[in-house]
């Protein structure tokens, strides 16, 4: 039964990962080479407490979301990263470090990596991507990481479970 609700959180979560640079277009901030999709980070913060696993399947599932979107190839490949960014958060969740200090201790890996991957590209100028990328994917990291939390809690609550040790509890 596990390993069919652990299969059954991943499809979920890939798909929500796909669906959202897709859909949610239209909640975009879009400072070239940055852009931010509301919620777009919130399937890889919750398949950080499912498993490592996870949250490579999921960050791959981002990347092709925002193909699929016809996003420009650098925002594709900066999606690319949460394939990292969710792997760091799941072994730490795995570790028993909690949410909010794995929040905090990947914000910086995801901002690095999002500004590395921009690089190779000529017409951004490098303070463009300290600035834009690197701040811009901080600040928006913080922000879905709080979505996240405030949904977890949400769920936690309304069904009086904690929602964070069931989806947890599936790769064990």
């Amino acid at each position: 039964m596990n390993k069919t609700k652990n299969l059954t959180y991943i499809s979920v979560l890939i798909a929500l990962a796909i669906i959202i640079p897709i859909t949610f277009g239209f909640a975009t901030v879009n400072i070239p080479p940055f852009t931010a999709t509301i919620a777009s980070h919130v399937p890889m913060f919750l398949s950080m407490f499912v498993s490592p696993f996870a949250a490579v399947a999921v960050g791959l599932g981002n990347a092709i979301g925002f193909f699929i979107a016809g996003k420009p190839i650098w925002v594709v490949l900066r999606a690319l990263m949460h394939v990292f960014v969710g792997l760091a958060g799941a072994y730490m969740i795995k570790k028993g470090v909690s949410y909010g200090k794995t929040v905090v201790f990947t914000s910086p890996i995801h901002g690095i990596l999002e500004a590395l991957v921009i690089m190779p590209f000529p017409q951004f100028k490098f303070q463009y991507l300290v600035v834009t990328v690197l701040v811009g994917t901080i600040i928006h990291h913080f922000i879905d990481g709080t979505i996240t939390y405030v949904l977890v809690e949400a769920i936690s609550k309304a069904t009086r479970r904690d929602f964070r040790k069931v989806l947890s509890s599936t790769s064990r």
